[in-house]
Order: structure tokens, then C-alpha cells, then sequence
């Protein structure tokens, strides 16, 4: 894929997308608020925006809370089976804690071709070992799940899907984390590394392209950059987070701008990447690299914050006043302002 000339259209493209574009009319069409018990809701805030749980309220007693959240990844399963089922683990887990929560349980939901045949058996075996191994390394056990297999038409099987939810408990649910930006003035943080992994992208998607570098986990790093994360959200440091998962960076970005009345100044020579010897703006703005948090921390609490993160966190910009996002990119000029 060539760098595109104007990457404005192509984030004005990719959230109107069907995998990232608002949710409403799916989320409204069933009551997720039975009981009254939903504390934090899919949508939030007054222009919808997407949350990365739901936080539920179950004892009337407790202000102690669920935690549940989802990841699906189907693209990657193209490519990489394995990766899928790891990356789909992975995003569980970080939308749980983008909230707060912790002590995480996972449930799996399969939705596969034909077991009988050596094809999607080999997928499925792939698939299973990433569950076995990820649930292990992220301390997250598996308690329920469900498969539905022989999915093929004469087209051939359906494409290697895998959904995994978490539920969580998060000790105080008034604690709760959203994503919409809260002040301007305060500091973004981009918790993980970003690489060339556009694989399976909802970006190579705009260009009709699958890719082969499905994004890849690293559990033992993840697992510790998200528990600095808690101990942050516990210490009362951060204003907001927000996973990044389909569409990248600048997805999340926007996203955390449309649920709030803020925009953001951004400078991509701050993100924490390895991009091999050709770095692209596109590719730090659109990658899908796993264990990624982004955090708006309290101004005048970097220092503690930093502290806590150590190398796992870069700041990348700040929260501004005016309702727009700019970029600056890889050789310091404006490369998105929208």
C-alpha cells in the first residue's frame, strides 16, 4: 500500500468503517440496562462514544463491581490462527482494565468451517494452543465458552473467528475509568509499543489487502504494563484510557475525542515504536499492534505516573481545548489536522 496523499479522508473512511463505526443501532436494540444495575454503559456520554466495558453493579450492598468486556479480531485469522486467538485474548483483557477491572476470567466462543477436514482442524488446533498458552501467561482462566462449527457454504468455510469476553471485578465501581478526554492541558500517554503489524488491518482493508503480519502478543510485557496500569488508575493518576485495537492510533484517538468536548495534539515521532528502517506515518497512525493502552493522566502527575510505568509509557501529546486532532508526524510537520 503506497502512503496515501491525504490521510484525513482515509480516517474520515476508516470510522465509518462497519467493524469501527458506532455501534447504536445494535447496542439500542436490546435493554442493557435491565435491572438498573449497568453502572457504565456501551455508549457513554452525551455523543455516544464507545466504551471499552460495561461495569455492572450486582450487589446492592457492595459498591464492588463486573467488569465485562469483549475482543474479536476475525481478519487475523487469514493470516495467522495463532495470532488471532492471542490478539483476541489480548484486547479482552486490555478493555477490562481500560475500566478498572482486574482478577480477569475469560470465556471463549468459536465459529469455525468443518473440523472433519485437515484445514480447518490445523486452524483450530493453532487456535486452541494460543488459548491454552495466553489464558496461562495473563493469568486470566477460562470458565465458560461455546464453539459452532461446520460453518461453510460452497464458498468454503468461513473465516477462522474467535470471540473471547472477560469479566473482571473492579473493587470500587465509583472509580470506574471512561475514555472521553476530561481536561484540557492534560498529558496523553501511550502505554505498549507500536509496529509494522498491519496485517489483517481494518486500514489494508480500505485497499482490498489482507496482508501476512498479523499482530503478535507479548504477554509477560502486556501483563506487566497493564498491572502498572491498575496500580496508576488505583493511585487516582488517570483522568481517562482507552484500548487501541481496529483502526490503530488514530481511531482511538478520534474516538476519545468525539465523547468529549476536547481534541488533542499529537507528535508521532513520540510513539513508542520499532518500525524498521522505513517508517511511515500511516503505519504509526493505522497499525493494530497489541497490548496498547492510551491514558490521559492528570496534569502535574507525570513524574508519578512515569515513575510507575517506567519504560512501558511515551508521552505522545496532550489534551487541547479546541475540538480538533493534530498530528504532527514523522519529519515534525502537520501530516493530520481534522
Amino acid at each position: 500500500v503506497s502512503p496515501p496523499a491525504d490521510l484525513s479522508k482515509v480516517l474520515l473512511r476508516l470510522l465509518a468503517a462497519p467493524n469501527i463505526s458506532s455501534k447504536e443501532r445494535v447496542v439500542r436494540t436490546y435493554d442493557h440496562e435491565v435491572q438498573g444495575n449497568t453502572v457504565l454503559k456501551p455508549l457513554h456520554g452525551k455523543y455516544g462514544g464507545p466504551n471499552d466495558a460495561a461495569v455492572l453493579k450486582p450487589l446492592h450492598d457492595s459498591w464492588q463491581g463486573l467488569t465485562v468486556s469483549c475482543g474479536m479480531n476475525s481478519r487475523y485469522g487469514r493470516i495467522d490462527p495463532y495470532w488471532m486467538a492471542a490478539s483476541s485474548i489480548d484486547e479482552a483483557v486490555r478493555n477490562n482494565v481500560a475500566v478498572g477491572g482486574r482478577r480477569i476470567s475469560l470465556l471463549d466462543n468459536f465459529v469455525w468451517g468443518n473440523p472433519e477436514k485437515s484445514g480447518p482442524l490445523a486452524d483450530l488446533l493453532e487456535a486452541c494452543e494460543a488459548c491454552y498458552e495466553f489464558s496461562k501467561l495473563f493469568s486470566t482462566p477460562f470458565i465458560s465458552g461455546k464453539d459452532s462449527l461446520y460453518n461453510e457454504s460452497p464458498l468454503g468455510p468461513v473465516t477462522p473467528t474467535l470471540l473471547i469476553t472477560a469479566i473482571g471485578i473492579i473493587p470500587d465501581l465509583r472509580k470506574a475509568v471512561t475514555l472521553d478526554f476530561k481536561r484540557s492541558g492534560n498529558p496523553i500517554y501511550l502505554v505498549g509499543k507500536t509496529y509494522a503489524e498491519l496485517g489483517g488491518s481494518e486500514y489494508y482493508r480500505l485497499f482490498n489487502q489482507v496482508g501476512r503480519s498479523a499482530p503478535k502478543v507479548n504477554a509477560l510485557k502486556a501483563k506487566k504494563a497493564f498491572d502498572s496500569v491498575i496500580k496508576a488508575m488505583d493511585s487516582g493518576f488517570v483522568r481517562a484510557c482507552h484500548d487501541i485495537s481496529e483502526g490503530g492510533l488514530a481511531i482511538a484517538l478520534s474516538e476519545m475525542a468525539i465523547s468529549s468536548d476536547c481534541g488533542a495534539e499529537i507528535d508521532l515521532r513520540c510513539v513508542p515504536s520499532s518500525m524498521g528502517s522505513s517508517p511511515r506515518d500511516d503505519f504509526v497512525l493505522f497499525s493494530e499492534s497489541n497490548s496498547r493502552l492510551l491514558v490521559e493522566v492528570a496534569r502535574g502527575k507525570e513524574k508519578f505516573f512515569e515513575k510507575l510505568m517506567g519504560a512501558d509509557a511515551g508521552l505522545i501529546g496532550k489534551v487541547s481545548e479546541s475540538e480538533c486532532l493534530s498530528f504532527s508526524g514523522l519529519k515534525s510537520r502537520k501530516v493530520l489536522e481534522i
